[in-house]
């Protein structure tokens, strides 16, 4: 396990730095795409996709970045398509909002909330249909839950046992929204708990705990025929679209913000591995060789071309 701990925080800490980064250049108005960065979210991106294999396959949200790192490790191409160049995931085409990489598994993301979900069906489906190994990973925020689509996904996917992980990333916010202020129930797990699926919940920001209990939903899967619903909670250390705080907005104090900021999962994970013997000598040896890596990435990003004017309407259908 200290192995594996050791490649869980090189994964979440690329994430922050990536993120990070993206804070730094984003008011130079060079990268052209809005973005919704995941600072505080990086435990749930890392610890599922750390328990998935080679022929899993996932879909994520506009909020993507954590989830194509941790997939991925690639950050030439990631920056290259924030930055609109032609060697991006979309040849610069897409931006934030849409980064993905098929070769990885990572088939797609989407801006508008909660339509990655039936294309995860989908892919679950194909992957019973013809008879596949693997297991699809379906990743949305809790906003998602007060759209009918997921729902009806969620009945389809039970009622035909399909091979698929719901993974609820709950923030307690759709945008600014609150869940006291849209939902007229106490626990949507509680309701999804009625159907027939496995229900994983846990509160922690301990990658570890994630990485160990998404094992446990492909095991159910195998084992039962049966889809799982994970549900995980995280605080957004940002606004929504942005690189700011918003605790002036009024929805949400800097107090609730500290708080969490307590079980920060970067900090958890690093105090992890110096109890288990690794020297700060050795963690900071690793941290500046990921600095450096993102360093040649911003500068090969800014380097590279744009992409082409007969571009524009390539790729546009299937």
């Amino acid at each position: 396990m200290k192995k594996i701990n050791l490649e869980l925080y090189k994964k979440m800490f690329l994430i922050r730095v990536c993120e990070e980064r993206i804070k730094e250049e984003y008011p130079k108005d060079e990268m052209k795409t809005p973005a919704h960065l995941c600072i505080g979210e990086e435990a749930i991106a890392v610890g599922v996709c750390q328990a998935l294999g080679e022929k899993d396959n996932l879909f994520a949200t506009y909020r993507n970045h954590g989830i194509y790192l941790a997939r991925t490790n690639d950050t030439d191409k990631f920056f290259a398509e924030l930055f609109g160049k032609a060697s991006g995931t979309a040849h610069g085409k897409a931006g934030s909002m849409h980064i993905f990489s098929p070769e990885h598994g990572f088939l797609g993301a989407s801006a508008v909330v909660a339509s990655t979900i039936p294309v995860a069906v989908g892919a679950s489906f194909a992957l019973r249909y013809k008879k596949k190994a693997g297991v699809t990973v379906s990743f949305f925020g809790d906003g998602a839950i007060d759209e009918g689509v997921f729902w009806e996904c969620l009945n389809i996917a039970c009622l035909k046992k399909l091979p698929i992980i719901f993974v609820c990333e709950d923030n307690d916010l759709a945008i600014h929204a609150k869940k006291s202020d849209r939902h007229g129930f106490k626990s949507f797990a509680e309701i999804v708990e009625k159907y027939n699926c496995h229900v994983l919940t846990n509160q922690t920001t301990d990658v570890e705990k994630i990485y160990e209990l998404t094992q446990k939903a492909i095991s159910l899967i195998h084992k039962t025929k049966k889809p799982v619903f994970m549900h995980l909670r995280y605080y957004r250390y940002l606004e929504h679209v942005g690189i700011n705080y918003d605790f002036h907005f009024g929805y949400r104090s800097e107090e609730e913000y500290k708080k969490w900021l307590r079980i920060d999962p970067i900090k958890l994970q690093r105090k992890k591995l110096l109890r288990s013997g690794f020297s700060e000598e050795v963690i900071d040896k690793i941290e500046s060789e990921i600095l450096r890596k993102i360093d040649k990435s911003v500068k090969k990003a800014r380097d590279e071309s744009y992409p082409e004017e007969n571009e524009l309407r390539k790729d546009v259908y299937a």
